[in-house]
């Protein structure tokens, strides 16, 4: 595409540029421990760890040329200090192979068996990993890597420390809240080791993006509280909040964000989601726009996808929303197709259609969810007529 053509319009003040395409492809990396003990491996259950070259060639055909894939730690650290790579090498060549660029999850939920998430040996033993990911990076590619340390922390902390739902198990406000302060310390020495064995690295930091919404019946203050905190992790990280934890305002890189149908909801009881029309259902662009103007550092919509048959409408609703911030001066970067390969379930093994390609295999290739193939092409012109991102 010549220069002429990838030249942002006067209406928009930003170009994206940090990744090789404006549509990621993300692969589901989950490694945790459900509450009966089972660790997951999702890159195995994919088959995506043997069809890796397959898969990067396949989303490359539909112009998808980067990705998000997980270095899965626990696989990796065979013992403390040891590290056993051949679960990342044969992903990360497959990648210089295809010319896919890869954004790295280095702990998506998951750790080594015999770890203690509370000790500070965690902190030492993630930001160790880190700064080896990070040379190991670096000697294969020439180039210094783009990491999120730690996925979706305040999920992760909801998930693990107050819901039980998955490691470490679990169920109370107190034990959140001092688990999303551990991964914030964790996420803090391991960004620094990256930058330290990588100059130059990118870091990105992911959480989802919420709204929660109070009941006519309710004091709406409670809503706002847990509004507020979807923000705590990434205010930890800046220093801005709680800087015992060693954050600082330059670790706050690049803020992803995640967003589903369901992450706008009724407070309290059953959980009630809110879809656009619904009273009380703020607009995706609004949410960015308000993500931006708190911390002004670039963005991308790291995560989002829906099951079944709405999957292309939703991507055409998401995209709307995204290109509406744009113009409002929401410097986005990209939006990832999270996940972008259908999986099984965690908890009961069912088959969730949520992405582009699904599991089955015809010949070489994923069998393709057409309606999503194709409105997906119809986006890629969208934005590139609007920003010149392809």
């Amino acid at each position: 595409m010549s220069n002429d053509l990838r030249a942002a319009p006067p209406e928009l003040s930003f170009r994206p540029s940090l990744f090789r395409s404006f549509f990621l492809g993300g692969f589901e990396c989950s490694t945790h421990r459900r509450r009966d003990g089972q660790r997951l491996d999702l890159l195995r259950t994919t088959r995506h760890d043997v069809l890796v070259s397959q898969d990067y060639r396949q989303l490359k055909r539909h112009g998808i040329r980067s990705v998000r894939d997980g270095a899965r730690w626990h696989l990796v650290e065979t013992a403390p200090g040891h590290y056993d790579w051949s679960s990342v090498l044969p992903m990360m060549r497959a990648a210089q192979e295809v010319g896919t660029q890869v954004a790295w999850d280095l702990c998506h939920y998951g750790w080594p068996d015999g770890l203690d998430v509370f000790s500070s040996a965690f902190v030492d033993r993630f930001a160790a990993f880190s700064g080896a990911f990070a040379r190991l990076h670096l000697e294969e590619t020439g180039e210094p890597p783009m990491v999120c340390p730690v996925n979706e922390i305040s999920f992760f902390s909801w998930a693990g420390g107050e819901a039980g739902l998955m490691n470490p198990g679990c169920t109370s406000q107190e034990h959140s809240d001092d688990l999303k302060r551990q991964l914030v310390r964790a996420t803090v020495a391991g960004a620094r080791a990256v930058r330290e064995a990588a100059p130059g690295s990118r870091i990105l930091l992911i959480d989802p993006l919420i709204n929660i919404v109070a009941r006519p019946e309710q004091d709406p203050a409670e809503a706002a509280a847990r509004n507020e905190g979807q923000f705590h992790a990434w205010e930890m990280i800046a220093g801005h909040m709680s800087p015992e934890l060693g954050g600082a305002p330059e670790l706050l890189d690049v803020i992803g964000v995640n967003y589903y149908w369901n992450n706008q909801w009724l407070h309290g009881g059953l959980r009630e989601a809110l879809v656009p029309g619904d009273p009380g259902h703020t607009p995706l662009r609004d949410l960015l726009v308000g993500v931006h103007a708190r911390y002004g550092r670039p963005i991308f919509l790291a995560e989002t996808s829906i099951e079944g048959e709405e999957r292309a409408p939703w991507l055409n609703y998401v995209c709307e929303e995204v290109r509406a911030a744009m113009r409002a001066g929401v410097p986005i970067e990209g939006i990832c197709l999270y996940p972008v390969l259908s999986h099984l379930g965690w908890d009961d093994d069912r088959y969730c259609p949520n992405g582009m390609l699904e599991l089955a295999v015809e010949g070489e290739e994923r069998t393709v969810h057409e309606p999503l193939a194709q409105e997906v092409e119809k986006q890629r012109h969208l934005f590139a007529a609007l920003c010149g991102a392809s």
